[in-house]
């Protein structure tokens, strides 16, 4: 557990201290719950909750789900109608689940950008990122499978389309597509074969939930200060932390109420709205959809894939410097995975000594622009691939590879920083007033 002073659990009766010494799990869960968390943490630390429900809500429906549904090419898609219209309450669970996606995706992608505007991946905090960054890849890769259960058409063809982008490394990509997709094409062992993953992998998610967690717990929490907590005895921990019980369980549970308000009102009246309309029409090997896209979550990275096509000169030299092995298709494979171990490689980018982006004038413009290019790349990942779009899609991918490359490193050479608090109970009575230790009316930052 955390290496900051406090109370651990005591057993007092008889039963309690039996159980504690052969499975001390009492002591866990009360070390887990009281565990000191920095008193000024804001609305952005939040989204643990949510991504926990998430994570709960998607394994339970999804295991409903798999009770009714046939993983068969002739029989998918009707299975799926099955349980829209003759299994009690099925359509709910289908709807809850699909946009439980989207909510999980939105809740990661806020938690992994609060995480990148507060340093939160800056020692001794790396393991507990990288760990996050498995646990996002496994969250793309159950995604991309479930999105080809309902054998609708954009199902087929997005899975054709990204299963060939493995085709295209060298050597080893005819071999390796064959034997992802179980035979030369799409056909009913890769239905097979990823709905079996699909339902394996968010167990594996949540093994690696339970690891970040554990991490997390043994550095303990991040705060917008990004100054630590004091260590050097009990007394001075506690002026800069509060339990994790009952202060920020009530404000986790009061944000993951408001969300879910918002939740439950589109899954009650449009749960569609985010799903695309081709998905809807049975898989048709014959019939190419005008335009294939992926969900929505995955656009950013789609428009970087997309983004490198053989006229642009970086792939030209790469393709001139490996003697051709590095065609276009894989440069925009290689640039679509780069963008994301990009992210990974945060903690040894940022050559800052301040933490948190609170105290770095330069970096806070820096960083919205990574956010709007962001959505910017999103957009246009949904759009065709033609002028302007491929050019904007260019400039945007190649400010995301800049700023954790370029910008980032630099940064820490030439920025002058604020100065930063010289403990949390500084920054908290700064903000609040001495005395005040109610973190659950902690606002906004």
């Amino acid at each position: 557990m955390s290496g900051i002073p406090h109370d651990h659990y005591e057993p007092k009766t008889g039963a309690e201290k039996w159980l504690h010494k052969r499975l001390p799990v009492v002591g866990l869960l009360y070390d887990t719950l009281m565990i000191p968390t920095p008193k000024n943490l804001n609305w952005m630390w939040i989204w643990g909750i949510i991504l926990t429900f998430c994570l709960g809500l998607q394994i339970v429906t999804g295991i409903i789900l798999a009770m009714h549904y046939t993983p068969h090419v002739d029989l998918a898609f009707a299975s799926v109608e099955h349980i829209m219209r003759d299994v009690n309450g099925g359509h709910m669970i289908r709807y809850f689940h699909a946009n439980g996606a989207s909510l999980f995706f939105i809740a990661v992608y806020a938690h992994i950008f609060r995480g990148l505007y507060y340093g939160s991946y800056k020692a001794p905090r790396e393991v507990t990122w990288i760990i996050g960054m498995l646990i996002y890849l496994c969250m793309m890769g159950t995604a991309f499978m479930g999105y080809v259960l309902p054998w609708g058409q954009m199902s087929f063809w997005g899975a054709t389309v990204i299963t060939g982008l493995f085709g295209a490394i060298p050597f080893i990509g005819e071999s390796l597509q064959t034997w992802l997709l179980g035979g030369p094409a799409v056909d009913n062992a890769t239905l097979n074969r990823f709905f079996s993953l699909h339902y394996l992998l968010p167990f594996v998610i949540a093994g690696l939930v339970a690891v970040h967690i554990w991490a997390f717990h043994t550095t303990g929490n991040n705060n917008p200060t990004g100054v630590e907590v004091r260590r050097t005895s009990k007394a001075d921990a506690a002026k800069d932390t509060v339990p994790f019980w009952p202060y920020y369980v009530i404000k986790d549970v009061f944000a993951l109420a408001v969300i879910l308000a918002v939740f439950m009102a589109i899954v009650g009246f449009m749960p569609n709205y985010l799903g695309h309309p081709d998905n809807y029409i049975e898989a048709n090997p014959l019939a190419t959809p005008a335009h294939i896209v992926p969900e929505w979550y995955f656009l950013p990275f789609y428009a970087i894939l997309r983004a490198f096509t053989a006229d642009v000169w970086v792939v030209q030299f790469a393709s001139w410097i490996t003697g051709g092995i590095i065609d276009a298709k894989f440069f925009g494979v290689l640039a679509m995975f780069g963008a994301i171990i990009a992210m990974a490689l945060a903690p040894w980018l940022d050559t800052s000594s301040v933490r948190s982006g609170r105290y770095r004038p330069m970096f806070k413009w820096w960083f919205v622009l990574l956010v709007i290019d962001f959505f910017a790349l999103m957009w246009l990942g949904a759009m065709p691939a033609e002028e302007p779009f491929a050019s904007f899609s260019l400039i945007a991918s190649a400010y995301w590879f800049g700023y954790f490359f370029v910008i980032l490193p630099l940064l820490g050479v030439i920025e002058k920083p604020l100065a930063t608090p010289a403990t949390i109970e500084d920054d908290f009575n700064a903000h609040y007033g001495k005395g005040g230790t109610d973190a659950s009316s902690t606002p906004a930052e």
